[in-house]
């Protein structure tokens, strides 16, 4: 249904474009390289094939008096009445564009890991309450007993899915207090 409207549109501007021009009596529009000026006048261009059925060729007049603006509105409108959904062509120049790139050799690098796991593996027990209270004031939903029951079933991740200069400060806080900590 697209195409049809799109078509439609087309003819009617180019039958408009065509009404619009005045043939030119004594010169053609385009000449060969062989011919002279004068020689030779324009053929007209064959009338566009009339519709079979009288009611195309009304729209048609109607359409082909519209202004820009006005097909466009009209093509938006019957896209959003008929349900038609945009179609995305696919780029010309992309595949150029892939064939150089499998045509150079490159050298694929190891993709640098960006999120990390921050994981308490183990720590001096003279300094478990210090590590009860940088686990609690990390995790504020915990309380004090739950954060002392994290403490003691070490190995445990303390958080998950952080960037790595979050997981780097994590670690730092840590291992500045004396405890272990690894990132995954």
């Amino acid at each position: 249904m697209a195409t049809r409207c799109s078509s439609i549109l087309r003819t009617a501007s180019r039958s408009r474009s065509i009404a619009r021009t005045p043939a030119l009596p004594t010169r053609p529009a385009r000449y060969l390289a062989t011919e002279s000026l004068s020689s030779t006048s324009t053929p007209s261009p064959p009338p566009p094939p009339a519709p079979s059925d009288p009611k195309i060729g009304q729209i048609v007049e109607s359409i082909s008096g519209l202004t820009l603006l006005q097909a466009a509105d009209l093509v938006t409108l019957l896209k959003s009445r008929l349900n038609i959904q945009e179609i995305a062509m696919p780029a010309a120049a992309a595949a150029p564009a892939a064939a150089a790139v499998e045509e150079a050799p490159v050298e694929e690098k190891p993709k640098e890991k960006t999120i990390f796991n921050v994981m308490l593996k183990s720590f001096d027990p003279a300094i478990k309450p210090k590590v009860i209270r940088e686990v609690k004031a990390l995790v504020p939903n915990l309380t004090l007993m739950e954060a002392k029951k994290f403490v003691e079933s070490v190995p445990q991740v303390l958080k998950e899915n952080l960037a790595k200069e979050d997981a780097e400060k994590l670690k730092a806080t840590f291992e500045s207090l004396g405890a272990v900590i690894e990132l995954e």
